[in-house]
């Protein structure tokens, strides 16, 4: 088989093995399709000719063509994947992508918005049906904290409106249930009236959809979203990841509970949940100083 083969195999696998969700395939095969081409036109289609040598080539075309080290990494990271892949189908020897030194990345922080931006954000026209399902999307994501992906996958019935509580698939095809609040409740229900009066008979399980009656796509949400953000006055452009980080970070500053907020995010690793909410330092060491028994307390 050729690498174009083999990629289509591999992303088949990732598909239906390993249950990633379509827009993390999507961003693999984008993230491999030009370099394929490019080895294509000289005349390495074959994965045995794989190596540190052809990668590292691929890597100075990629800074020639004036990506940025993250795209890079990026890139690196999708290669060593598939070739990865093809070590385990016995098409390589071994992984020449683990040899090539990825770019170091510097980790920059997503910014999140205050509360009375959130609150402002939130206030939308009740007469404007777009506006009602975009505030019923908005108020779900700061709610909830969910990610771009899980809101849009979301069936009718994965909220329980009763309950306060909705079912999301995470990555990895992971199931967790995470509450929803009442401002989010509230703006559900007036949506869900919308959505009726769109669908008529039309039978349909997403719970957001488009004007055109489908299952709203993540590019969609993200020009509604930063359509509002711009309409309400919000500074920068406004899209899921802010309200993400918003939720958390919120969250965290009222709580203190590191352990919960990673749980509602639905992170494997507590240490992405700590990057993720730019928990200081000084916050830790409070929490160090009156729980840890050894710790410098002082003697009432």
């Amino acid at each position: 088989m050729t690498l174009h083969d083999w990629q289509q195999h591999w992303l088949d696998h990732l598909r239906g093995e390993r249950g990633l969700a379509e827009l993390t395939l999507k961003n693999y095969q984008r993230l491999t399709a030009i370099d394929l081409e490019v080895l294509t036109q000289q005349g390495l289609t074959q994965p045995e000719k794989l190596d540190v040598a052809m990668l590292e080539r691929l890597l100075v075309g990629w800074r020639r063509n004036g990506l940025g080290e993250r795209t890079i990494a990026l890139k690196l990271s999708a290669w060593r994947t598939f070739c990865d892949f093809l070590l385990h189908q016995g098409a390589l020897a071994d992984n020449p992508a683990l040899s090539v030194k990825a770019p170091k990345i510097p980790k920059r922080l997503p910014k999140n918005l205050d509360v009375d931006s959130i609150t402002h954000l939130l206030e939308l026209p009740d007469d404007d049906e777009l506006a009602i399902r975009d505030g019923a999307m908005m108020e779900l994501l700061y709610s909830s904290g969910i990610r771009l992906a899980e809101l849009v996958s979301l069936d009718r019935d994965s909220i329980d409106l009763r309950m306060g509580q909705l079912r999301v698939t995470g990555k990895g095809s992971k199931t967790r249930i995470v509450p929803v609040g009442r401002h989010a409740i509230a703006a559900i229900k007036k949506w869900l009236k919308v959505r009726s009066n769109w669908l008529a008979t039309r039978a349909e399980l997403a719970l957001f959809i488009s004007k055109r009656l489908t299952r709203i796509s993540p590019r969609t949400v993200q020009q509604r979203l930063n359509f509002w953000g711009h309409q309400q006055g919000i500074i920068g452009d406004l899209h899921p990841h802010k309200l993400r980080h918003s939720f958390a970070s919120h969250l965290l500053e009222s709580s203190g509970d590191l352990r919960a907020v990673q749980e509602l995010l639905g992170h494997a690793n507590l240490s992405t949940t700590q990057i993720y909410t730019h928990l200081d330092f000084k916050r830790l060491a409070e929490v160090y100083d009156s729980a840890h028994p050894r710790a410098n307390k002082v003697k009432k």
